[in-house]
């Protein structure tokens, strides 16, 4: 398999698309811990099959300390005890949202996220997963390939 369009091709003709997106996510991510956002990221990148992006959170969360152990049952996280109640809420909210498609919100949801950060977090994490989302459709969508 190769790459549709090349990613650098792809800012290159359209550079307010990284910018923005870019801008969005630290803007985001200032307001929550890197470890959290790290396992959102790569969660959802899970769920869209985005192997690029995948593999760059991947090695971002493992530069910041996140165990090797915990990436590896990351698709697995409900069933076990290797996740902290925020981080939880955060995985479900993350799911919740890249899944929007295939199941409706209920407030059930919402309180699942509400119980565990305050309402500019919410925002915030919600912006995270908003952005990650908009990067694997063009990472798919452009078949951006890993540098492994």
């Amino acid at each position: 398999m190769k790459e549709r369009i090349a990613y650098q091709q792809v800012y290159k003709l359209q550079p307010a698309l990284a910018q923005s997106l870019i801008g969005l996510g630290d803007a985001a991510t200032s307001k929550l811990e890197h470890s959290l956002i790290h396992l959102v990221k790569i969660r959802a990148s899970q769920l869209n099959n985005c192997a690029f992006c995948q593999h760059m959170h991947a090695n971002e969360a493992r530069k910041d300390g996140e165990k090797q152990s915990r990436l590896d049952v990351l698709p697995a996280w409900k069933e076990v005890p290797f996740f902290s109640a925020r981080e939880r809420a955060a995985l479900s909210w993350a799911e919740t949202l890249t899944l929007l498609a295939q199941k409706d919100i209920h407030d059930e949801d919402f309180a699942l996220v509400r119980e565990q950060f305050s309402e500019e977090e919410i925002v915030n994490l919600t912006a995270v997963i908003v952005a990650i989302n908009a990067w694997n459709r063009i990472a798919v969508g452009f078949h951006f390939l890993p540098k492994i």
